[in-house]
């Protein structure tokens, strides 16, 4: 193949990205660009692709004529060029200035107005109501109001709290005592000194928050999907997870750990439906949780790209990348969408750390069997260890056994009142 054909574009520097180069590589053998703020370990040391670093890429004023210059330079090399972006933030940058691009890249991305409708909870739920998708009981608290919110509400404890959206360069960069990515509470007290000190705090957050029931639980009632639709906005490939165990670590809380690729044929109708009816174009991760009570799958999210944990949809027999460059780059059909039905399991933390934390006996089984069978792992990537990035990956690896033992607890259990 002439490695000039195409060139693929990655926004970012973490797992998610790495994950991607790693199959761009094995796939067609050439070698990505990964355009980011700075380079993190996941991408350290790394042989697969090339990797360029612009100050303040992650910032509105920079990110739309660095990635314009970006683009026309590489346009001069390469017949086509595709882009792939691995945060809601370059997703979102990436839409919104998707006019400036046009003629650039190959692959579309959806509409300003329709990231709109997604980016941030409040309006995802009332597009779902329309749609006939279930999600969790919400209540939307503006930040003036934080503290009283709750008072005289509907609504049971335990709860789960977390801004509109927690991609967003506002919550990203903002910084109060106790700071987490989601929040668990079983009683208003916890809820009221979380907000105190976010509004007490000169650097706080200033947009909304999120408060929803918890849906009864541990990690393994959790679901996500990733999906792929073309430029004409044909669904093209999805792929359903159990999350089996989640991270802990106040940052990376609710971030998937370890995943069992599933398959349900109603779920995969459902959603391939609703991705078509509202014209949606590209990489599609959905969060959802499943309701023991109801029978139903409760949506929390949708976000605009390849989830962060989305390497495991390979290990289920499919693959994004492909299905990306069969669309973009050489316009080959596809009558019915590939979907993710062989079973595997993918990983990001050791085998020790599932082996003691996976509650459910029978899930603890499945991922030993499943571990001997072949696990998938993002970073691991053989002919990608030099000494110096080996030692680096393994470091970081292992660094999940201090994390899960400071960090971790038993949801579920902690929120019916269990505080051990």
């Amino acid at each position: 193949m002439d490695t000039k054909e195409f060139l693929p574009i990655i926004l970012g520097s973490d797992e998610n990205a790495y994950g991607n180069a790693r199959l761009f590589r094995r796939n067609y053998g050439v070698r990505p660009l990964l355009v980011c703020t700075r380079r993190l370990i996941a991408t350290m040391d790394s042989k697969l692709f090339d990797l360029k670093c612009v100050d303040g890429f992650d910032s509105e004023d920079v990110f739309p004529n660095a990635l314009l210059k970006i683009l026309r330079e590489k346009k001069k090399e390469y017949k086509k060029l595709v882009v792939v972006a691995c945060s809601d933030y370059y997703a979102a940058m990436t839409s919104k200035y998707y006019d400036r691009f046009e003629g650039l890249i190959e692959n579309k991305f959806i509409s300003p107005e329709l990231l709109g409708e997604l980016d941030t909870k409040e309006r995802f739920y009332t597009l779902c109501e329309k749609h006939g998708l279930d999600f969790p009981k919400t209540i939307i608290v503006d930040p003036d109001r934080r503290e009283d919110a709750l008072d005289g509400k509907d609504i049971e404890f335990p709860i789960v709290v977390k801004p509109d959206n927690s991609n967003s360069y506002d919550y990203l960069h903002c910084s109060f005592e106790g700071k987490k990515k989601v929040f668990f509470f079983s009683n208003i007290d916890e809820y009221k000194t979380m907000v105190k000190n976010m509004n007490a705090s000169d650097n706080g957050y200033g947009g909304k928050l999120i408060v929803q029931e918890f849906i009864p639980g541990g990690d393994d009632a959790m679901r996500v999907m990733n999906c792929y639709s073309s430029n004409d906005g044909k669904v093209r490939l999805m792929c359903l997870g159990q999350p089996v165990l989640e991270e802990y670590s106040p940052k990376t809380l609710g971030n998937y750990a370890a995943i069992i690729t599933r398959r349900d044929d109603a779920l995969y109708a459902k959603m391939k439906k609703f991705l078509e009816d509202i014209g949606y174009v590209g990489f599609a991760n959905f969060d959802m949780k499943y309701d023991r009570r109801r029978g139903k799958y409760m949506l929390f999210e949708i976000n605009p790209r390849p989830g962060r944990s989305s390497f495991f949809v390979s290990a289920g027999g499919c693959d994004m990348m492909k299905e990306l460059v069969d669309d973009a780059v050489f316009s080959i059909p596809r009558e019915k969408p590939i979907l993710g039905c062989k079973t595997a399991l993918w990983s990001a933390v050791p085998k020790g750390t599932l082996k003691k934390y996976v509650s459910d006996p029978k899930l603890k089984s499945e991922c030993m069997e499943l571990w001997k069978n072949g696990v998938a792992r993002t970073l691991f990537c053989c002919e990608d260890m030099s000494p110096r990035r080996a030692v680096r990956i393994y470091r970081y690896y292992l660094g999940y056994y201090k994390s899960f033992k400071r960090y971790y607890f038993d949801k579920e259990g902690k929120l019916d009142g269990d505080n051990s």
